[in-house]
């Protein structure tokens, strides 16, 4: 493994990555046009608070896949919680009309599936998320087009 992949924080170096997938409540299609720029645009700020680096991200009409590499201080359900948490509630204030669509007070559905990847399978999850149904390119995290 080539030293040049790790990620150093004060104490420590690391290679930690995961493949997060979570989809939305009833999985109704809302993440199109304006509401999904909106989605990636929290989602990079929160890793970008939390130090967390998205090598790959994919944002479909009904879920979201990201390839993140975090540092050791955070556990998957904590970032998992930010992640949905936190888009959950700016969405549902900012955008009225998916108030109608959700019942309570989260866009997401209960739970998340991640999986831990080694240098091995990092580059098979990103050819898979790149090959992803895909026309509005923007750097590594992509947004479906729209039916």
């Amino acid at each position: 493994m080539c030293m040049a992949h790790y990620r150093k924080g004060s104490h420590a170096k690391y290679d930690i990555k995961i493949h997060l997938v979570f989809v939305t409540k009833y999985r109704k299609a809302i993440l199109t046009g304006d509401l999904a720029k909106r989605v990636r645009q929290l989602m990079r700020e929160i890793c970008l608070a939390n130090e967390v680096q998205i090598i790959k991200g994919h944002i479909s009409r009904d879920h979201v896949q990201l390839l993140l590499s975090y540092p050791p201080r955070l556990s998957v359900a904590k970032l998992a919680q930010y992640i949905k948490g936190k888009t959950s509630r700016k969405l549902l204030q900012e955008y009225t009309e998916i108030r109608k669509k959700f019942w309570g007070s989260h866009i997401w559905a209960r739970g998340y599936f991640a999986v831990s990847t080694g240098n091995v399978i990092d580059e098979l999850i990103a050819e898979y998320i790149d090959k992803q149904d895909t026309e509005q390119k923007d750097d590594d995290f992509k947004i479906s087009d729209e039916l």
